[in-house]
């Protein structure tokens, strides 16, 4: 170190405790280069730096708090057809589209196709097939090729009523099986109702239809579930309703969606007997304990109750059921209507209904009531009143109830009451009222 004050750094100033003075001093650049110094020949640009499309910026809200049109270059336009077809863009962004439609015409057949695509998204009809599109596909097919075993016109109905009730289940969902259904029939002068699910209706259609399966010498479904009741064989008779309650009640735990399979197979088996047997079990009778039908009514008797519990189950759904074929529905209305005398003449025993009138030997007309069923089904029928064993006479008719098919059934399965049946009268108003009371009769569990 000298005296003159010369550092070492040729600055002029000592290092020590003086360096903080200039520690924050800039440093100053050494010289450059100058211009002329290099060969702009060999000398290669920096490349451009590359400056993304702008969009033109967009007018703010004037004062009124409305925004100016939307200005949007032809590609974000064509990017939002999709959007705009699924009426998915802003108010701004489709006024812009809408506008830039009007003046690129392969934008506008870009959206004229977007917009008939997602117009097949949107339907507003039902999935739901036809219920009797099996009946004309099997008609069709029929007719062209008949079959070598053909179903007897007598079991049809039942044969399109199960089909019909097992499109159903097969739609329904695990959780609808629990559904709750109220069944109703009519007893005496009220009307009776159970609480069951869509599970127990099924299983109460498979232990009546039993009857007919023992009838014919098949498995009697109570034999799963009821000890002591034969696979086959004679068994203990039991009214339907007896029927019911035993097998529900032998239950170890609520029926589910697993009864479909035994009842969709039993169903089937009846078909296919009676159509393999033909005429040699025409002359079998079931017997539904305190009374029997004729193998032909039972089966359209078993249509009937498979109609109405179906709809009982379509209800608790929210599912579209409609009414069986014209053909099928006049079977079962004239089966009831044959019915009619027997149930009356049971009412009367009961203290029921009004006393006899007019008896006169079997076979012969007497006092009668002409049913007049109108719409889809119906048909005219005389009701003998006074015997069973009398036969109706539209000459010895004293009164006439005119209603629809549908009011008649409903009357039939009891879902209302006689004093409720929407009905044209005229004539003896107590003849009337046991007939009307009479068909509610027929209901049952």
């Amino acid at each position: 170190m000298t005296d003159d004050g010369e550092g070492p750094g040729g600055d002029g100033r000592e290092h020590g405790g003086r360096d903080d003075e200039v520690r924050g001093a800039r440093r100053i650049p050494g010289p450059r280069a100058a211009a002329d110094d290099f060969d702009m020949d060999h000398v290669t640009p920096p490349p451009p730096v590359p400056q993304p499309e702008s969009v033109p910026p967009q007018p703010e809200r004037d004062q009124s708090g409305t925004r100016p049109a939307l200005v949007l270059p032809h590609r974000v336009l064509k990017a939002l057809l999709g959007a705009w077809a699924l009426a998915a863009c802003s108010t701004e962004e489709t006024e812009a589209v809408e506008e830039h439609l009007t003046e690129c015409a392969p934008c506008a057949d870009e959206a004229l196709r977007l917009r008939d695509a997602v117009g097949l998204l949107h339907t507003d009809g039902s999935l739901d097939l036809d219920p009797l599109l099996r009946t004309r596909v099997l008609d069709n097919c029929l007719s062209r090729r008949p079959a070598q075993i053909p179903v007897p016109d007598w079991a049809a109905p039942y044969d399109a009523e199960t089909a019909r009730l097992d499109a159903l289940l097969r739609d329904i969902g695990t959780s609808e099986w629990h559904a709750p259904v109220r069944l109703k029939w009519f007893e005496g002068e009220r009307l009776a109702h159970r609480k069951t699910t869509v599970a127990g209706v099924i299983g109460h259609l498979l232990t009546v239809d039993g009857l007919v399966s023992t009838a014919l010498g098949l498995d009697d479904p109570l034999a799963d579930s009821v000890p002591g009741v034969p696979r086959r064989g004679p068994g203990p008779v039991l009214a339907p309703a007896a029927r019911t309650e035993t097998y529900w009640s032998a239950a170890r735990r609520p029926p589910t969606r697993a009864v479909r399979e035994p009842w969709r197979e039993q169903s089937h088996t009846l078909i296919r007997t009676v159509s393999f047997a033909g005429r040699g079990v025409s002359d079998l009778s079931v017997s539904y304990g305190d009374f029997a039908l004729p193998l032909q009514d039972a089966l359209v008797d078993r249509a009937f109750e498979c109609w109405v519990h179906g709809g009982d189950i379509a209800r608790a759904v929210d599912y579209p059921y409609e009414t069986p074929s014209a053909a099928h529905l006049n079977r079962m209305i004239d089966l009831a209507a044959r019915m009619l005398p027997a149930a009356l003449a049971g009412r009367r025993r009961a203290g029921l209904a009004g006393p006899a009138r007019d008896l006169v030997t079997a076979g012969s007309p007497g006092r009668s009531l002409h049913l007049e069923v109108e719409g889809l089904g119906g048909g005219d029928w005389y009701i003998p009143l006074d015997s069973p064993a009398a036969v109706g006479s539209p000459d010895h008719a004293v009164a006439q109830v005119a209603l629809d098919g549908t009011e008649f059934c409903e009357l039939l399965a009891g879902h209302v009451p006689p004093v409720e049946t929407a009905a044209g009268q005229r004539g003896d108003r107590e003849a009337i009222e046991d007939v009307l009371y009479a068909a509610a009769s027929l209901s049952r569990l």
